[in-house]
């Protein structure tokens, strides 16, 4: 079965953008760009939420483009071919390479895509996106990149939950610049 991931940076103390909902502390150096690059090659499809995916449109501007050495390129040729589902209550289209918007609720689309052939994962990207997803109990991995820097305050990575999730831990890595990639898959 495909498993659903959860895959963002953070800060030390929790949060995806800081309180001005920046997040520029997170720029990745090239070892960290080229581990996006990898995780990225093992992913089916990304769900985002409205607010990453105008985010992520970034890959697609020509004008950007053309500052970009060889590992940004290639990471946009494989964020662009990636197929991708946006969730948003506010959008009634999208004009994206390979995206479309979501028809129907978060479980009914996850099971329609597990459903579907390849062995990549389901990504999801958005805090929000992502705590619905937690929630209901869809997500099997977080794969969280934390960053060395506090920022007091923001979108935290984990929201508040009712519940107890228990956590294995699969696998780290520390990067030269102090950031830890930590991947655990949520015990059943």
């Amino acid at each position: 079965m495909k498993l659903v991931t959860y895959s963002m940076g953070m800060t030390l103390d929790g949060y995806i953008v800081g309180p001005d909902g920046g997040f520029d502390w997170g720029a990745p150096d090239a070892e960290e760009f080229r581990a996006s690059i990898d995780e990225i090659r093992g992913i089916d499809v990304h769900l985002l939420g409205r607010r990453l995916h105008e985010t992520m449109v970034y890959w697609e501007d020509p004008e950007q483009a053309a500052s970009w050495d060889d590992a940004e390129r290639e990471w946009a040729d494989l964020w662009n071919a990636l197929p991708k589902v946006v969730f948003s209550r506010t959008l009634s289209s999208v004009d994206a390479s390979n995206t479309r918007l979501a028809t129907v609720g978060l479980a009914e689309e996850i099971e329609r895509l597990r459903a579907e052939p390849g062995d990549g994962d389901i990504a999801i990207g958005g805090a929000t996106l992502a705590a619905a997803a937690a929630e209901l109990g869809l997500i099997d991995e977080y794969r969280v990149r934390v960053s060395p820097v506090l920022v007091g305050g923001g979108i935290p990575y984990f929201p508040p939950t009712q519940r107890q999730v228990d956590l294995e831990l699969l696998d780290t890595r520390t990067f030269a610049t102090g950031a830890v990639a930590l991947r655990y898959r949520v015990r059943r």
